[in-house]
């Protein structure tokens, strides 16, 4: 399973990040401010052994760790390791790069517009970015069937629609429906055998609702479905692509 981390090193937009910048009152060194200068967003610093002082950079969405060196005329890039072969540069790029992207990364998801699938109440909350004409969407929803009814798990769908060219239109006919819950319920219980019709004629509201699910999949960089969003038992944001495997179902959903 790929950290989320390393997906956000390469798809996360800059379009939805918002990092802050150390404070203007915390003069930057010069050589540090010579790559920044090139590109480089300094977010953050922190300790590093014998004389380095450490920096976490955003650059090109991803993560750095800068280390200058004592004399101030040098920077190192890269992973910094212990005699021990500890990464002494991952803690603090988790601390000050990745989990603020994964904060924003999930305010976006719970703010766009998803169908819920499941008790409201449920402990785990997992997002998927879901297509009405994806089979391996309606394979995920099957598979997760004992978590949603058991009440440990609330699927929530981000309708988008990529696949077909009636897929938008079924998106709609979803979120337009007097209980999407219940719509898409039948929908998906019906596997192939769905009656799902795409609308004609989709309402303003309704475009716009779409229109900002597709928009986020966009700034994500996401190009298939079921793009699927969880917290792992660290805290940390993963992300698994397509239908997962049995035996990654329980790092997405939890014990059974």
């Amino acid at each position: 399973m790929p950290r989320f981390r390393h997906l956000l090193m390469l798809t996360l937009s800059a379009a939805i990040l918002h990092l802050p910048s150390l404070q203007a009152a915390e003069e930057l060194p010069d050589a540090i401010k010579k790559i920044e200068a090139k590109g480089a967003k300094i977010v953050g610093q922190f300790d590093a052994p014998d004389g380095l002082r450490g920096y976490a950079a955003q650059y090109q969405n991803r993560g750095m760790a800068l280390y200058l060196t004592p004399d101030g005329k040098h920077v190192l890039l890269g992973n910094l390791f212990d005699a021990d072969g500890n990464d002494l540069s991952s803690e603090p790029l988790q601390k000050l790069v990745y989990a603020p992207m994964s904060k924003e990364v999930l305010a976006k998801m719970e703010a766009s517009s998803w169908i819920a699938d499941g008790n409201k109440d449920a402990p785990r909350i997992v997002y998927m970015f879901s297509d009405p004409n994806c089979p391996y969407c309606n394979m995920f929803w099957e598979q997760a069937r004992p978590w949603v009814k058991a009440g440990k798990v609330q699927l929530r769908h981000i309708m988008v629609g990529i696949i077909r060219e009636d897929s938008p239109g079924k998106s709609a006919a979803l979120l337009a429906a007097k209980d999407p819950q219940k719509a898409l319920q039948d929908h998906e219980g019906a596997g192939k055998a769905s009656q799902l019709k795409a609308l004609k004629e989709v309402p303003p509201a309704i475009q716009a609702k779409l229109a900002a699910n597709m928009q986020l999949m966009e700034e994500l960089e996401l190009s298939a479905t079921p793009a699927i969003f969880y917290v792992d038992d660290k805290g940390e944001l993963q992300q698994q692509q397509g239908a997962p495997s049995p035996d990654k179902l329980v790092k997405i959903l939890g014990p059974k």
